[in-house]
């Protein structure tokens, strides 16, 4: 009876040492990660490029915590298994896996995460295009996650798809306008006709303002006089957008008017306003300036003057352009010109104005008395 209560001893302490064994090798390979991640971050920190610093921080916790749980899940197999032999421990591989799929996802989550924020504080793109990269990198991890965990459950995967796929089409035709507005969202994210904040309009619809947000269904555009507009996303793919928040240059078309009298001066008169033009500050002579003679009006010799500013803000447009029309007022008057106003010249003949006075005089009898 004695060497059987020794065997059992020894093998109580077996599966025990195994047990401290097994967290004792998690806590030196922890304690190694540790040193080895504080070496990966301050080289890191080192480089030039901004992506390491993205990498290291997202798979330190999910690596770590894949430290203990592995050898854990372990421990309390070996632990069951000898206290608990009845037990069905194949759960116990099945959290296991569920485990490290979790982690799986977690550590894209938070890659994906850091480098979204990444590129929100380069500011090489939009913040529109990189949420909904983002948003799709999201969802492509989930997908991924949720289709291994299945495997890991033991689900068939392939009949899934198959019966997904039926769903999916007669979904598909039930809602045929909301897929339609939700790839029409996804042609905007790609194609970036406009971003959020850019002032938008369209010649074939009555919709004008700045996009507030662009969403999986609609987007929203703020109109001039405050007005929320909820545009769904097919609506773009069928109508002209026109996005003057990316021009270059604003134009300047004026045409102005001199007297008849003032045919003498004209020439002069555009010689120097073309000349205040090349040396204003704010016109962009690179483009397009233009300062001609243009034709023989009903009251008045018109020239026209086409340039281009080199701003585009909307309000410091306004500025510039009063600030050249004023100055071009100025050079007319330097000239003893004068612009033009609408008139009607009457030409009388005498002899009606004769006959008309003669009939108006009282006769020379009425005189007399």
């Amino acid at each position: 009876m004695q060497w059987w209560q020794s065997l059992y001893q020894a093998a109580a302490w077996d599966w025990i040492s195994d047990i401290v064994i097994l967290m004792g090798l998690g806590a030196v390979v922890w304690a190694i990660w540790r040193v080895l991640m504080g070496r990966l971050k301050a080289l890191a920190e080192r480089t030039q490029t901004r992506w390491d610093d993205v990498l290291w921080p997202a798979i330190d916790t999910p690596f770590s915590l894949l430290i203990w749980g592995w050898p854990a899940f372990h421990a309390l197999e070996i632990f069951l298994d000898n206290t608990a032999g009845h037990l069905n421990l194949s759960w116990v591989s099945v959290i296991r896996e569920l485990l490290v799929v979790f982690l799986l996802i977690w550590f894209l989550l938070r890659v994906v995460n850091s480098g979204e924020q990444l590129l929100f504080d380069e500011g090489r793109r939009d913040h529109t295009t990189i949420n909904a990269i983002g948003n799709v990198l999201r969802a492509l991890a989930v997908c991924i996650g949720v289709i291994t965990l299945l495997q890991s459950l033991g689900v068939s995967v392939s009949g899934l798809l198959t019966v997904g796929g039926v769903g999916g089409l007669i979904v598909g035709l039930a809602a045929k306008d909301l897929l339609s507005n939700f790839f029409g969202g996804v042609m905007i994210y790609f194609d970036r006709p406009f971003k959020v904040g850019d002032w938008v309009r369209s010649p074939d619809r009555n919709i004008e303002g700045t996009v507030e947000k662009i969403g999986i269904r609609m987007t929203v555009v703020r109109t001039f006089d405050l007005r929320p507009l909820y545009v769904p996303n097919s609506v773009f793919s069928n109508v002209v957008v026109e996005n003057p928040s990316r021009m270059l240059n604003r134009r300047i078309y004026e045409t102005i008017g001199l007297r008849y009298q003032d045919a003498d001066k004209i020439s002069t008169v555009i010689d120097d306003v073309y000349a205040m033009l090349e040396a204003h500050a704010d016109i962009e002579t690179r483009q397009t300036l233009i300062v001609n003679f243009n034709s023989f009006g009903p009251h008045s010799l018109d020239f026209f003057i086409y340039t281009f500013t080199k701003t585009v803000n909307w309000q410091r447009y306004h500025q510039v352009k009063q600030d050249v029309l004023l100055k071009v007022i100025e050079i007319i008057h330097q000239h003893g010109a004068d612009i033009a106003l609408p008139t009607r010249t009457l030409h009388m003949d005498p002899n009606m104005l004769e006959q008309g006075a003669a009939a108006m005089r009282p006769p020379p009898d009425a005189q007399a008395r």
